[in-house]
């Protein structure tokens, strides 16, 4: 589509099937599952993205002269600001008041997936610099956003490094917060338990007895373990979570035995069931060297269910596989007194309107200064006894 050089070029395609799943996971690799074809694709196939989310696949390919493709970026063009867990709405607001117009914009993310990792996808063996590749690709999309007379791209949660390469071009940068949990060469729970301060210990001690002590069996299945039917009852599960919310359900019913045929064991279900019936669930995805917490749902009231299923069962299988950590989703401070720490998270910014671009400039840094002395604060609330390796 654009030129970025005599022997690159740009082009943008409206479904992840027009780029063949092996070129494309070639650049995507396979430690994290959001931005694999497989996932992608079932997000599309499902019906989850398109014209009734407001998520239009515009999925970008940069390829040299004779075709090959070198970088690509899972993009979408957007009506609005939903399912994206970086908030900008505000940016917008204000740019609507002076005149202008925000909407459409480019979003390169995993959709409904506040999960970090790789958003501009580079072929390691292209025979390029990465890092060069990466610039390239992060200047092509400023440059088609341009051409097509949009208002922004955003690049949200991706890694550091391709934060600042962008940084170096001119986006904006803005950081945010998860909380993550770190494996230090558990061998179980209690042996994470040890790491724990005294009090901490015996509160999460506590709320794992109380929580298996309801009549409840818990089982965790992966890839073909999964029925339509423990999908069925997960879907209503999400329903109920997303009624409880006030939110938008993305996630069409199709979309998660879609996402376990095509991602097989690197799915993973933790249910709980009572007299037989599934009546809470957690949705993991297991990548390289973590185990993504992604959806969570449940029907009924039982004590520190949620804990339980979401995030002491995800450390158990995280020490049993020799996972490296647990990212359990957005927001929850609640998080910290069960060993997941504050972790900085990472988007960049192109804001084509120099007015919009320098008022959001002066707000992010402001934003990035008070995020940093809000991490350093959450910090010291750390379960982990003191002098002790917290990762």
């Amino acid at each position: 589509m654009a030129d970025q050089a005599p022997s690159l070029s740009l082009s943008l395609h409206a479904a992840i099937s027009a780029i063949e799943p092996g070129e494309w996971d070639a650049c995507a690799g396979d430690d994290n599952p959001f931005v694999s074809h497989a996932f992608l694709s079932a997000i599309e196939d499902s019906g989850s993205t398109g014209r009734r989310t407001g998520w239009q696949p515009q999925h970008a390919a940069l390829r040299d002269q004779g075709g090959r493709l070198l970088a690509v970026a899972p993009m979408y063009a957007k009506s609005h600001s939903y399912g994206e867990y970086v908030f900008d709405g505000g940016w917008a607001q204000a740019f609507e008041r002076a005149g202008g117009r925000y909407y459409p914009k480019l979003q390169v993310a995993s959709p409904f997936s506040p999960v970090p990792g790789p958003r501009l996808l580079v072929n390691p063996d292209s025979g390029y610099p990465p890092e060069a590749m990466t610039a390239a690709l992060g200047q092509a999309l400023a440059q088609a956003c341009e051409e097509l007379s949009l208002s922004s791209v955003h690049v949200t949660f991706c890694r550091e490094a391709e934060y600042e390469t962008l940084g170096a071009q001119g986006w904006l940068q803005r950081l945010g917060t998860q909380f993550h949990w770190e494996n230090d060469g558990y061998t179980s729970f209690d042996d994470f338990l040890g790491a724990l301060s005294s009090r901490k210990r015996k509160v999460l001690r506590r709320e794992r007895r109380d929580a298996n002590a309801c009549g409840l069996v818990f089982r965790t299945l992966q890839g073909a373990e999964i029925t339509r039917e423990h999908w069925a009852a997960f879907h209503r599960f999400y329903l109920s979570t997303i009624d409880r919310k006030w939110g938008s359900a993305y996630l069409t019913a199709k979309f998660f035995p879609l996402l376990s045929e095509r991602l097989g064991d690197r799915v993973v279900l933790m249910l709980a069931e009572h007299d037989g019936v599934p009546v809470a669930g957690a949705l993991n995805l297991m990548g390289g060297d973590a185990l993504y917490g992604r959806n969570w749902g449940c029907v009924g009231d039982w004590p520190f269910l949620h804990f339980e299923l979401c995030y002491y069962r995800a450390i158990d299988f995280a020490i049993e596989r020799g996972l490296r950590r647990v990212e359990a989703g957005a927001q929850g401070e609640h998080k910290i007194q069960r060993g997941y720490l504050p972790k900085p998270t990472y988007s960049a910014h192109w804001i084509g309107h120099p007015g919009l671009r320098d008022a959001v400039a002066d707000y992010l840094v402001q934003e990035r200064a008070a995020r940093l002395e809000e991490m350093e604060e959450l910090a010291t609330l750390s379960p982990y006894r003191r002098g002790e390796s917290e990762t």
